[in-house]
């Protein structure tokens, strides 16, 4: 059984940083792909990055390009994501994920766990 716990969310002000953290269970974590994605209330979810197996591949969406990094620690089955420069249109559920093979992906459907979310909120 699988599961993907994630802190960090919180309240931020337009400009500021939050890192999110999400921790996995399971023994086999440094094997596989994984992801943030968010929703935003009324908007479809979308992959805002993902990090191959050993960190090596790395995938962002143009949105948050040069704001946010994605990383990994297999030791400590956690993958992070660092945002900087916040902004309003960054408030939404982010959501880790993990999927059953090494390589990145964008799509959710290619995603096999699932965590609860963390809400993140930026004011302007």
């Amino acid at each position: 059984q699988v599961q993907l716990v994630e802190s960090g969310g919180g309240l931020v002000q337009a400009g500021g940083s939050l890192r999110l953290s999400c921790a996995a269970s399971g023994r086999t974590f440094s094997a596989y792909a994984m992801g943030w994605f968010r929703q935003a209330p009324g908007k479809e979810r979308e992959c805002v990055a993902s990090i191959s197996w050993n960190g090596g591949v790395t995938y962002y969406a143009d949105s948050v390009k040069g704001r946010f990094t994605i990383s990994r620690e297999n030791a400590k089955n956690t993958v992070y994501l660092q945002m900087n420069s916040l902004k309003p249109e960054d408030t939404a559920v982010y959501y880790c994920a993990r999927r059953a093979v090494s390589g990145i992906a964008t799509s959710g459907n290619e995603y096999a766990y699932w965590g609860q979310g963390t809400q993140v909120t930026v004011s302007s």
